[in-house]
């Protein structure tokens, strides 16, 4: 087992291949030859490319009694004959490999840890954590966007601006707004694969999100970039990076 992984999965994840997503809950994948309908961990869009075809991680719930055995965990991308690089889909996930990295002490160097509560409440919202008392962290896994080099066979779908943006403006006005009683903000941009850096990418009402986000700033809000890669083994801690990407 790999020793540098931050989270070790109970058992690898098991290989497959995407046959099609029929729904934003579905992700049907070939299983060595048998074709299941597999959990799919976000309704959301992923990337702006044809899943159909592409090689894929699941976990395996082992479970007799729910709808979907497997969920996908993630999507590989690279060229025929060459290993996949994966990145991770499951963004309910991602917040406990946030909690792991802090509570280990990887991102030491943005936010020291004593202390991680999970889904602190904040005005009519529940940020994803307070640590110490006097710092809440919000945890972003954006997936309208894969920021990784594309194959170049892969098909390229038509697709529409993302426009869901009310969740995203009032976390930030809100983590900006604890700035009054708390002594740090910070809003951390996670991705489970190794991007390179963070490119803020084109949103129906991106005004808006951009005046929120400069509004937050200006009041001490920060902002950080974590890279935690994803394999059939598990999660490891890959980088932090200060955003300074203009939105």
């Amino acid at each position: 087992m790999t020793s540098d992984l931050l989270v070790t999965f109970e058992e690898p994840l098991r290989r497959a291949r995407i046959v099609r997503r029929p729904n934003r809950f579905i992700i049907e994948v070939d299983i060595d030859g048998d074709v299941q309908a597999c959990h799919c961990p976000t309704t959301g869009r992923i990337g702006d490319f044809v899943l159909d075809g592409l090689e894929c991680l699941v976990s395996d719930s082992h479970s007799t009694t729910r709808k979907t055995r497997y969920t996908v965990e993630a999507i590989g991308l690279g060229e025929p004959g060459a290993q996949p690089q994966w990145f991770g889909i499951n963004q309910n996930a991602a917040n406990r490999y946030v909690e792991a990295a802090l509570t280990a002490g990887a991102l030491d160097d943005v936010v020291p840890v004593s202390d991680v509560r999970r889904e602190a409440k904040l005005g009519s919202s529940r940020l994803d954590f307070l640590v110490n008392g006097d710092t809440y962290v919000e945890v972003k896994t954006p997936l309208q966007t894969i920021q990784l080099p594309m194959p170049s066979a892969l098909a390229k779908k038509k697709v529409t601006p993302f426009d869901s943006t009310d969740r995203m403006v009032r976390h930030v006005s809100e983590l900006a707004t604890s700035l009054a009683s708390h002594e740090r903000a910070v809003l951390f941009t996670c991705f489970l694969y190794d991007n390179p850096g963070f490119v803020v990418t084109p949103s129906v009402r991106h005004s808006e999100v951009a005046a929120a986000v400069h509004a937050a700033v200006e009041q001490g809000v920060e902002l950080w970039q974590v890279n935690l890669p994803i394999s059939a083994e598990g999660v490891r801690f890959g980088s932090v990076s200060e955003i300074t990407a203009q939105f």
